[in-house]
């Protein structure tokens, strides 16, 4: 009865991460058409690169939650920083971001 108990505590535990997890993580296709991957890290949340030229690499990093972050997201091809905001809502990933207070881009990702 005792290991019945167990692995019931266990499956409830593993449902709640689950259940808990942040709706961003997944994986986005980005406006030039490569994918990016939104996942968990010790940062709070991660973006790696999937396709195209800078596959593996990881662009960025989030904290935050409930579809509202902050933080920093790397331009592979300039390896300019750029830090600001994230919001998810839906199937859609709003990112506004600044290098320098002056230079400023926003980006929009769809779930797939």
């Amino acid at each position: 009865m005792k290991r019945l108990g167990l692995i019931t505590a266990s499956l409830t535990l593993v449902a709640s991460s689950v259940l808990a997890q942040e709706p961003v993580v997944g994986t986005w296709k980005t406006q030039v058409g490569t994918t990016a991957a939104i996942d968990e890290c010790a940062q709070g949340y991660c973006i790696t690169m999937k396709t195209g030229n800078n596959a593996g690499k990881r662009i960025g990093s989030f904290r935050g939650s409930n579809g509202n972050f902050t933080g920093s997201i790397v331009e592979p091809e300039s390896r300019k920083t750029f830090n600001g905001v994230l919001t998810q809502t839906g199937d859609t990933v709003h990112m506004r971001g600044c290098t320098l207070k002056v230079i400023c881009v926003s980006l929009v990702w769809t779930r797939l």
